[in-house]
């Protein structure tokens, strides 16, 4: 009969294959990314009701050079343009729904429409500005 063997376990050690990793300085504040994310938007909290002056940026928007209007054009010559721009995407928009059917056309139709509006509004802006006459020859 065998008799069961009790041996304290403090005679035994684990020994792993692999040390620790070294242990380095944490040089961040927060315990995990976590906490630095709730401590930016307890930030942004606090600003936007003690201090909304803090949110807005007040950098100023700089325009792409790769397309511009030039700074001299007149109103009347920039309206004019919109106009012709509109009504050839109007056309066009036009076009491209004879080549569709059902829901698809009707949504073609309705961008059709939209533009044709905005082309008849820049058109009665064009009827109220006010073009300066010639003065008369003397």
């Amino acid at each position: 009969m065998a008799v069961p063997l009790h041996l304290p376990m403090s005679n035994f050690r684990m020994i792993k294959e692999t040390p620790n990793p070294p242990e380095t300085d944490d040089v961040s504040p927060y315990e995990s990314l976590d906490s630095k994310k709730l401590h930016d938007a307890a930030n942004r909290a606090l600003d936007h009701y003690l201090n909304p002056a803090a949110l807005k940026s007040p950098v100023a928007r700089k325009p792409s050079t790769m397309y511009m209007v030039a700074p001299d054009m007149k109103d009347e010559d920039l309206l004019a343009h919109t106009c012709e721009s509109l009504a050839q995407a109007s056309v066009m928009a036009t076009d491209f729904a004879g080549y569709l059917e059902g829901p698809h056309r009707h949504t073609a139709m309705a961008i059709q429409q939209i533009v044709m509006l905005a082309e008849l509004a820049v058109n009665r802006m064009l009827d109220n500005l006010n073009v300066p006459k010639p003065a008369p020859h003397s």
